[in-house]
Parts: C-alpha cells; sequence; structure tokens
C-alpha cells in the first residue's frame, strides 16, 4: 500500500473536489442489537449517512439486505453473549454481492468475518478502511484472569494489528485517547480521531427551576452490566450517601453481572432500584426523567451513555480512569470521582443534590456542549471525510 503520497481530504489528483454522494459497505458482525454499543455505533452511523445523501449497505447479522449467519465459536460465543455480541460467519459469496458497486469498504471489528471481507473487498480493488471499536482491556476484562496477566493487553493490541489494522491505511478511532493507545502500540495507518456522536432522538427537557429538584432523586447509570462498568461501585455510593433513602436508582443495561448487581442492591439499598434491560426506544425519556447520570467504568474507548445523558440534560458523574476516554465529557470537578471511590461518589452525589441552582445551570450547559460538539451529524460529516481522502488516494495509486 502507497504511504509515501498523501491527498487532501475529498480531493481528486486533478484538482476537483469530490463532493458525489458515496456508496459505503459497513461490515460489522453484530446490526440491529440495541444492547451493544459498537451495533447503536453502526446503526447511527448509517442512518445519519442516509440522511445526508450517501448510501449504506449494512452487511452483518440483522442485516435486512446483506445477513450473515452466526458463527458459534464453542466457549467464546457464550461469553461474547452475555455482552450482547455475536460473531458473523465469513461468506464469500455474501461479501461479492454486498461490495459489488461500492466506493469503499469500511470495517468495524477485527475478528474473522471482518478479516474476510478485507480480503474480498481489496480483492475487487475495492478501498478499505477500518475502525477501532473494540478495546483489548475490555476483551480481558470479559476473560476473567487473563487480565492478569503479564502483557496480555499489549498482546491483544498486536494481535489486532496483525489480524486487520496494519492492512488498512485508515483508521476510525472514537477518541483521541484510544489512537495515542495505538500510536503506543506502533499502529502506522493514519489515525481519525471521529466521536461515534449520539442520536438526535435524545434532545434535553424544558429547563427545570432548582425547586423542581426534591425527593424522591432520581439517579441513573447506562451500559452493560459486567466487571470493568463497574455499577457495583454506584450501588455502595449510594448506600452511603446522605441522600440515599430518597434516591431512586435506575441501572439499564444487561450482561453477566445483572444477578450479582440486584443481589448486592437488594442488601444495601433500602430505596427503590430497578436494574436490567431498556428498550432503546424508552432511554431518551428516561434519562430526561433523571437528576443525575453516573458513568462508573474504568474501561471505555468513548462511552455512548455519557453522550447521550448529556445531549438530554443530564448532568453526569464520571469516573477517572486511565483506561477509559469518558471523563473527556466533564465540565467541572464535581463531575468527576475517581474510578471505584465509592465515598467520593457519593460525596459528589450529595452535592449536587445539596446545590439545586447549580445542578439545573449545569444541565443546560451540558445539553450545550453535547449539541455542539458531539451529535452523529458532525461526527459522520468527518468520517465522509476520512473516506474521500481514503478513496482518493487508493485511485490515485492505482
Amino acid at each position: 500500500m502507497n504511504r509515501d503520497r498523501e491527498v487532501p481530504s475529498g480531493q481528486r489528483e486533478n484538482g476537483d473536489i469530490d463532493v458525489r454522494p458515496l456508496t459505503i459497505a459497513l461490515v460489522v458482525d453484530t446490526i440491529g442489537n440495541h444492547g451493544n454499543g459498537t451495533s447503536n455505533s453502526a446503526l447511527q452511523y448509517a442512518q445519519e449517512l442516509e440522511r445526508q445523501g450517501h448510501h449504506v449497505r449494512l452487511v452483518g447479522i440483522g442485516s435486512q439486505e446483506y445477513p450473515a449467519k452466526v458463527n458459534r465459536i464453542p466457549l467464546v460465543s457464550h461469553i461474547a453473549a452475555r455482552q450482547q455480541m455475536q460473531f458473523a460467519k465469513p461468506s464469500d459469496t455474501l461479501f461479492r454481492t454486498a461490495f459489488a458497486g461500492v466506493d469503499v469498504v469500511h470495517i468495524y471489528m477485527p475478528f474473522s468475518f471482518g478479516r474476510r471481507a478485507r480480503i474480498i473487498a481489496q480483492e475487487m480493488g475495492i478501498p478499505v478502511t477500518a475502525g477501532f471499536h473494540v478495546q483489548p482491556e475490555n476483551v480481558l476484562y470479559s476473560a476473567g484472569p487473563l487480565r492478569f496477566v503479564p502483557g496480555a493487553s499489549r498482546f491483544i493490541y498486536w494481535l489486532f494489528k496483525r489480524w486487520l489494522y496494519r492492512y488498512v491505511d485508515h483508521i476510525h478511532t472514537p477518541t483521541q485517547m484510544i489512537a495515542e493507545e495505538l500510536r503506543k502500540h506502533h499502529y502506522d495507518a493514519k489515525l481519525h480521531a471521529i466521536s461515534n456522536g449520539y442520536s438526535p432522538r435524545f434532545v434535553p427537557r424544558q429547563p427545570r427551576a432548582a425547586a423542581d429538584i426534591r425527593p424522591p432523586y432520581r439517579v441513573a447509570a447506562s451500559g452493560r452490566l459486567s466487571l470493568e462498568k463497574s455499577q457495583i461501585t454506584l450501588i455502595k455510593a449510594i448506600s452511603l450517601c446522605r441522600h440515599g433513602a430518597d434516591i431512586e436508582l435506575s441501572i439499564c443495561g444487561t450482561g453477566p453481572m445483572r444477578r450479582y448487581l440486584q443481589m448486592r442492591a437488594k442488601r444495601l439499598l433500602n430505596s427503590p432500584v430497578r436494574i436490567g434491560f431498556q428498550p432503546n426506544d424508552r432511554m431518551p425519556g428516561l434519562l430526561r426523567s433523571q437528576d443525575l447520570l453516573v458513568h462508573a467504568s474504568v474501561v471505555d474507548i468513548e462511552s455512548l451513555s455519557v453522550m447521550e445523558g448529556i445531549g438530554s440534560g443530564v448532568v453526569p458523574i464520571i469516573a477517572r480512569s486511565g483506561l477509559s476516554a469518558a471523563s473527556q465529557f466533564a465540565l467541572t470537578d464535581q463531575s468527576l470521582f475517581e474510578a471505584r471511590n465509592a465515598q467520593q461518589l457519593a460525596d459528589r452525589i450529595d452535592w449536587w443534590l445539596d446545590h439545586p441552582m447549580e445542578l439545573v445551570s449545569w444541565e443546560q450547559k451540558y445539553a450545550r456542549f453535547a449539541a455542539q460538539r458531539y451529535s452523529v451529524e458532525s461526527s459522520v460529516r468527518q468520517f465522509i471525510e476520512m473516506e474521500r481522502e481514503s478513496i482518493a488516494e487508493y485511485e490515485s495509486s492505482h
């Protein structure tokens, strides 16, 4: 692959700007599963790409036009299913049908489905880009004690590069944090830090008055119920809050920690608690009804749930962790706590509830911040620039 020469984004070699609509194949193992962040991102991008006039072919499990079969891998598939994830079975016939006539193929995951899609696309003479959406630390947390093996994370970064990312010239990273991690692990493609963005369905409620902040207080968390998301820290924090008895807690999601979290909440809390899956179409209304959103995760490439929360005008309290980029959304120190520090989180929750004027003021600030920086419309425009750049480079080198 030619890396010696760069053509400005969207510009052809003769200097003309390419503004025609693109036909893009998005290859993602699991499509249509609103419990999985990568699936959510792919669907949101597809919808916004179509809205902006482009043509999208979704390829994977759950696609209406280009459906893949499930690839059942002993043990691995069982663990992945608990995270709302399935692996797709590669099919040359499917790929050749889906890729015929497209301008570019974009691959979301470095597993067998995405790897074979890359090979077929490049055999067909189609430029390929990829996204880095699977954080190795997330894989290790799902693998139990393997996360304690020295060098395990470094090995997975190497493995993902060997499987897929060394073969593409442009990689989409949802945050600058993960882009820096890829550089540390010697990924030499051009990295494009572009937010996954959040859906325009998540709009803020009408501005509230300080008098509207009163018991019962509503605190929510949203995300996969797994060890690295650390929802247990939130449950412990509510038990330590001065306002704990007046807090209604909602933890929205599904995953392997659900029963454990329900058991601990029953033992520690005397106030109402809901823990479990919430349909995606109910989430905008649920978030708008909350007083605070807590994100306790210690591992996150970006965190769609925080973007949706602040887009809904909810003040967040976010864990500060070296393996999570979610703290980038905090606009004030009162929106941050040290990861796994339940007492500090309890203090933050109490502070916001004790300062209702500040709470309603920051609700509006967070909503404006989200709309200006993280809308899916803005993200998709940047994504298209990346794809045009990849196409222009490919055409100039072939």
